[in-house]
């Protein structure tokens, strides 16, 4: 069999319902092989939520509960998201949920696997899924979950004591905030646990808010 009959193929294509269309790009990537990752991957944890939703959250990569499910957020992480979605009277079903890497990054130590930051190789090769999702779904708003998901939406190098909570114009789309990742909130304790919480579900918040203040714009048009 030829190489380029088993390499996934970008989808172009803007043909049929936004869901139609992520579950073909979904289908194709569930059998990339374009880095190292697909070495040791159980599944492609492609995205979740949906499609038509003007809100997209963006995550950094699956870790080992995401990658046994296929499923992006769950385990403690997905529980304090949806938890912290809630406080605004908003589901999955509201947003989109995916991450920048869509195969869990691990290395073997201690007689298991744990997880690592994904390469910069490993996140370049990755970014045609995510490039073809954020075509696809046209968010109106993007919360960045994380550094490193600011730093590949937003700009390079982010720094998120500085500029977490404030608005940036990306070229994936026009209003783009970072907030801590539920993953990095669940390593605090005490009063700096509550703290990173609290600024989550007001990230979340201000997202929302920045939706409702977005569809009130008058759409551009080139005539």
């Amino acid at each position: 069999m030829a190489d380029d009959e088993i390499q996934p193929q970008i989808v172009t294509e803007a043909t049929g319902s936004k869901t139609e269309r992520i579950e073909e790009v979904a289908k194709i990537a569930s059998v990339c092989t374009a880095c190292d990752l697909s070495k040791t991957r159980t599944r492609v944890v492609f995205g979740e939520g949906n499609p038509e939703a003007p809100l997209m959250l963006i995550g950094e990569g699956p870790g080992q509960n995401e990658d046994a499910t296929g499923r992006p957020f769950v385990g403690r992480s997905g529980v304090l998201l949806d938890e912290c979605l809630r406080e605004n009277g908003i589901t999955r079903k509201h947003v989109y949920l995916c991450n920048v890497v869509r195969c869990r990054a691990c290395v073997f130590e201690g007689g298991r696997l744990k997880n690592r930051p994904p390469t910069p190789t490993e996140s370049e090769a990755c970014s045609q899924w995510l490039n073809q999702t954020i075509e696809i779904v046209k968010p109106k708003v993007i919360l960045c979950l994380g550094a490193p998901s600011a730093s590949a939406i937003i700009h390079k190098g982010f720094k998120m004591t500085k500029e977490r909570g404030q608005w940036f114009e990306s070229k994936f789309a026009k209003y783009a905030m970072a907030a801590w990742h539920p993953a990095y909130i669940l390593r605090l304790e005490g009063e700096a646990y509550e703290a990173a919480r609290r600024a989550l579900v007001e990230d979340i918040a201000a997202a929302r808010q920045k939706v409702i203040e977005a569809k009130k714009e008058p759409e551009m048009t080139l005539f």
